[in-house]
Parts: structure tokens; sequence; C-alpha cells
């Protein structure tokens, strides 16, 4: 049997390649969704089968007991096609196949636009789980194939959550058909309008944080009678944490955020939780987000350690205030994530004491490292050195 994993472009005839009507023409058996199957061009065979998962596209083919198949897509076989998930099973079966692309929807679009795509990013969101924040961070547009419980309206819910309701959006809706429509607007407007199934979204890119090494000047924040993490300390927490692009990050105590928001611009897009309980910093996280395009950061209201337990598992936790609750705060971390990287930051020794203690207790082993930064101030003609308060940050798991 020759299998030939052919895409349908859009869906209509105009759509389609000339490479791929004359392999469906010759096929003496076509497979696919039946929404495709209804759509062949004439002339082609009526022994066709519904399928879309690729086991049971498989046991099709085997079952059909032709010698020349076909499986039909939609879109492009290299974007985002269950074609790859079939591939495998044909190499495992040693059945030879062929594979035909076609006009994707992404391409559709940009035509539509009247704009080049080769800048977008590309998401799927058509069946998976999809972070549309992540995504409009990276820079560019994000281009959005949208399906199964996130069509556009759920993927303009979640920016305008995050603050960014006024990002202009634009909607293709049923491309390259006759009842084909294309709706612009921002994804406030988006998040509460109805579209059919067959859609696509664009999104312009977010306005970006900064992009430069840990240590963000201090006067970058928007400060208060909030306590505040430091330059050259936050520099060094950060460091140690090594947030990496993707990863999920606690922020305990997070005060005005300055923290929350360096290791938000680190992971590129993954969220970041602020868990705060002062209603003054809960104020200043937010002025600071908005300020700072901290779009990934999702203010946490509530004392630890109860407001983590609704948390995902963390990759990487810092703590800044613990509120007495130091070792409740440290179990929940090491409860959801054994291997979780903590750093604690700690002004008073009797904090020191408690996370000492902690760790020997719980068989960690951790670094401990003092800070001691002074900041030169002119008096008259000479200038002295005025210390800070000596900082201690024990950290666990982040040598490894």
């Amino acid at each position: 049997m020759q299998v030939n994993l052919l895409a349908l472009g859009g869906g209509t005839d105009a759509t389609l390649t000339r490479q791929a009507r004359h392999a469906l023409l010759q096929a003496q058996c076509i497979v696919g969704a039946s929404r495709l199957l209804q759509q062949l061009p004439e002339g082609c065979t009526v022994h066709r089968a519904s399928a879309t998962k690729p086991q049971k596209i498989l046991e099709a083919l085997q079952e059909s007991g032709c010698t020349q198949a076909a499986v039909v897509y939609s879109g492009d076989t290299g974007f985002y096609s269950g074609c790859r998930n079939l591939i495998p099973l044909l190499e495992k079966e040693k059945l030879p196949y062929k594979v035909y692309p076609g006009i994707s929807s992404v391409q559709l679009f940009a035509a539509a636009l009247h704009r080049p795509w080769q800048d977008w990013t590309l998401v799927s969101a058509h069946g998976v789980q999809c972070d549309a924040v992540a995504a409009v961070m990276q820079g560019s547009p994000a281009f959005f194939l949208t399906g199964g419980s996130l069509g556009v309206p759920q993927l303009c819910k979640q920016l305008t959550e995050a603050g960014l309701g006024e990002l202009p959006v634009t909607m293709g809706e049923n491309l390259s058909y006759p009842d084909e429509q294309i709706v612009t607007g921002t994804a406030a407007e988006m998040a509460v309008r109805s579209f059919g199934p067959l859609c696509v979204l664009l999104a312009e890119a977010a306005p970006q944080p900064p992009k430069r090494a840990p240590g963000w000047p201090d006067d970058w924040f928007i400060r208060g009678e909030v306590p505040m993490t430091k330059q050259f300390v936050r520099a060094a927490a950060v460091a140690a944490l090594g947030p990496k692009p993707g990863q999920t990050v606690w922020d305990v105590g997070a005060g005005t955020g300055s923290v929350s928001m360096e290791l938000a611009a680190a992971v590129q897009g993954a969220p970041v939780y602020a868990v705060e309980c002062e209603n003054a910093a809960l104020a200043l996280l937010e002025e600071n987000r908005k300020k700072l395009h901290a779009w990934n950061l999702r203010i946490v209201s509530g004392k630890a350690p109860m407001a983590l337990k609704e948390l995902p598992v963390p990759d990487a936790v810092f703590v800044g205030g613990s509120k007495g609750e130091m070792e409740a705060i440290l179990s929940a971390a090491l409860e959801k994530n054994a291997e979780v990287r903590l750093c604690v930051s700690c002004i008073a020794l009797e904090t020191l004491q408690t996370v000492l203690h902690f760790c020997q207790t719980r068989g960690l082993q951790p670094r401990v490292v003092q800070l001691s930064v002074s900041d030169a101030r002119s008096k008259g003609r000479l200038h002295l050195m005025m210390a800070q308060n000596p900082v201690f940050l024990v950290t666990v798991h982040c040598d490894d």
C-alpha cells in the first residue's frame, strides 16, 4: 500500500494544490475528518472512512485493502497537523508514504490582511492548552490556531484579565470560504463576542518588559512605605534562583514586587505568582506590574501558606517575607516540588535561625551568603559610605 498524506489547504477547491488534487483522484480510498471528506473535489473515490485519531486512521487504511490510499488534513501537513502523529505509525508498520504540503491558515490570513507573516509567533490553541499572555510577550505579533475549549473569546479573555484589554487583535473566520469574515478590535471587545468554530486570531505584540541583566535600578520601581529588596541584593537573589524561560516561579511576601518583576522578565512569559497580604503592597504591585509590562505576573492576594494551596507547582520560590510562617511556607513549596529551588532573604538573625533549623530537620543542604552593600553619599566636600542593612540569602537546590 502507498499512503499519501495530503493537505487540503483552506478546505475549498480553490486552495487545493494541483499536486494534492492529482493524488486524491488516484486514491482508491480516502481517510480523514468527515468535514473534509464531504468537501473533496468531484471524481474522488466513494470509498471513504471518517477517522481523525492516528491509530483509527491506521486501522482504516489496513482494513481498506487498497493499494493507493490518501489521508487528508486541513491546512498544511507541516503546520500543527495531525500528520506528524500518523507518520511514526506508518513507519512502524513499514508502510511507504509521501507527504504533500498545502496552504496553511496562517498563509491565508496573512494574505487577507496584506501582511507578511515571517515574524509572527505561531501558536496552536486547537485542542491543547495555550497561554495567550506568554505568546504576546515574545516581542512579535502572535497568531493562534483556535479550537476546542480555546476559541477567540477565551484567548482574548486571557489577555484582558492580564491587563491587555486594549491590545489590538484581528479575527479571521471561515478563511477562503464565501462567508469569510475578518474583524479587528481590542482583546476586551473580542472577549465578549461569539464566533464560529473555524477561526484564527492575530494579537499584536504586547509592550515589552525591560531587557537587561538582573539588578534593575531601584528608581525604576514605584515606591511607598512598603519594604523593597534593593538592587544588588535583588540581583544576587535572581541569579541564585536561576529562573529559566518557561518555568513557574513564586515570590512569597512580594512587597513592592521588585523581585517579582525581574523574575517575570526572566521566564519570558511563563507565570510568576506574587503572593502578598498587605493592601498597600498589593496596590504597588499592580502599579509596578503595569509600569514595567510584567503581564505574566499574577498577583495573589492572601497570606501564605494558605494562599499557596491553589498555586501550580513551582520550579523556583523566593521568600522575601513570611509573617512568622516561614517553616509552613517552605514546607508548602517542597510539598509541591521536592526539588524546587529556594531562595530566602533574611534580615533578622531569628529568621536565619528558623530557615537553617528547617533545613536541618528536612535533611536539606543550604548555602548561606551574607551581602553587605554601602553607597557613597556626599557630605560637603567629602563622600561617606552609608551602609544598607546586611542581608542573608539562604538557597537550597540552587547549585545542583
